[in-house]
């Protein structure tokens, strides 16, 4: 059974995704820059989330209550002290890795400021104006990756999902490329409500976030960095090699945040 669609749609039709169904463009708009604001204020009419991405990344939905079960705060404790015991060695240790000659030797990592885990970083508070922050920082993180890239941009469609919120269109479209879905919805919803957070763009393995309040203090930074970290992704402070604390000073005022999974 379809759903109704809003006005002003490039051709495109409904594509079955699981139990779901979502509608799919038939190719990238090319009135994307014109119509994605209005998707965006119209969100809470239709109930549908927009994204950008390739129809082939529509995979196996997860179910909403996987991610419901997700303990955040207790699953991130874990999963930190796993993550400090296996690299506690490396940021022990100043003595540069050796690499072939002529290669530029990576800087030394320290790694985070924490001994246990510290917590989640605190909600940066909302402030209700129109456009709202979170329809803004979506729009101007589009007219970037327009700009800029990424590679394979040119070949995502637009999709819309019937889902209250990105973190849970995510899920539904059943995109992972790697990804430990449940956690990374988890800590998705947590960074849309402390952060205006909204997903735009899943470009093969990677994934484009826009951010309307992002934190101003570095250790408030800081402690996002961790949460960064513990994403999984490939890029956080592994590649290219960053040392933490320049990872995390770079968040500060950040509206854009972008990962990737090898």
């Amino acid at each position: 059974m379809s759903f109704a669609l809003p006005d002003g749609l490039p051709p495109g039709r409904f594509v079955t995704c699981g139990p779901e169904l979502v509608w799919v463009s038939d190719e990238f708009p090319d009135d994307v820059e014109r119509l994605w604001p209005r998707l965006l204020s119209e969100q809470p009419v239709h109930g549908l989330v927009p994204l950008l991405c390739r129809p082939g990344a529509l995979g196996s939905p997860l179910a909403l209550d996987h991610i419901d079960a997700i303990r955040l705060e207790e699953e991130l404790a874990t999963d930190f002290a796993e993550y400090r015991r296996r690299r506690l060695p490396f940021w022990t240790d100043p003595t540069p890795e050796s690499v072939p000659e002529g290669i530029e030797p990576w800087p030394h990592d320290p790694g985070p400021p924490f001994e246990q885990w510290p917590g989640l970083a605190p909600q940066v508070p909302a402030v209700s104006a129109p456009p709202t922050s979170e329809e803004a920082a979506a729009t101007r993180l589009l007219d970037r990756l327009m700009e800029t890239g990424p590679f394979g941009l040119e070949e995502c469609c637009l999709v819309l999902v019937p889902a209250r919120r990105s973190s849970d269109a995510l899920a539904l479209i059943g995109w992972s490329a790697e990804a430990p879905l449940p956690l990374l919805c988890a800590l998705l919803r947590s960074w849309e409500d402390r952060f205006g957070a909204q997903v735009v763009a899943a470009v093969g393995s990677e994934l484009h976030v826009s951010v309307a309040r992002p934190p101003a203090e570095a250790e408030h930074a800081n402690l996002l960095a961790l949460e960064h970290v513990l994403s999984t992704a490939d890029n956080i402070v592994d590649d290219p090699p960053t040392p933490f604390p320049e990872y995390a000073a770079r968040l500060v005022g950040r509206t854009s945040w972008s990962f990737w999974w090898d």
